[in-house]
C-alpha cells in the first residue's frame, strides 16, 4: 500500500500544531502508526501519558521534551523515545517550527491530565 502525501489527512488544532496522518489502521497499517507533526514556535502539547512507547525522529527546528519530569533538548536528526506510563510534553523552542516523524504501535491510547483517554485521530 502507498499513502501519497496529497492523500494523507491533516489534523490542525488551530493553536499551532499540525499532524499529518500516514500509516494507521484506518489507512491500511495493522501494527504501526506513523505521522508527521509540526509545532509552531512556542507551541506545546498538553501533558499526557502514552499506553505504549512513542518515537520521534526530529527533522527540523528545536524543542524541549519533558519526559517524567526531565527536560531533553531535541533538534534535527535527534531521536526521542518516550516510554509508556510517564508524563510527557513537548514544546517548540526555536524560531522555526519543530517538525518530526512520529511512530507508535497502532491503536495505542493517550491519557490526558483531565482523565481523557483516546487514540489520536492521526494514528487511528
Amino acid at each position: 500500500m502507498l499513502i501519497r502525501a496529497k492523500d494523507a489527512p491533516q489534523f490542525d488544532d488551530d493553536a499551532g500544531t499540525i499532524a499529518i496522518g500516514y500509516a494507521s489502521p484506518s489507512r491500511g497499517a495493522s501494527e504501526t502508526s506513523v505521522w508527521r507533526v509540526s509545532l509552531e514556535p512556542g507551541c506545546e502539547s498538553p501533558v499526557h501519558r502514552l499506553e505504549q512507547e512513542e518515537v520521534f525522529m526530529a527533522l527540523a527546528g528545536t524543542a524541549v521534551a519533558t519526559v517524567a519530569g526531565k527536560d531533553h533538548q531535541v533538534g534535527p536528526d535527534d531521536c526521542l523515545i518516550v516510554d509508556p506510563g510517564v508524563d510527557f510534553q513537548i514544546r517548540s523552542t526555536g524560531e522555526q517550527p519543530f517538525r518530526a516523524v512520529v511512530c507508535m504501535p497502532a491503536g495505542a491510547t493517550v491519557s490526558t491530565a483531565d482523565g481523557g483517554v483516546f487514540v489520536p485521530p492521526w494514528a487511528s
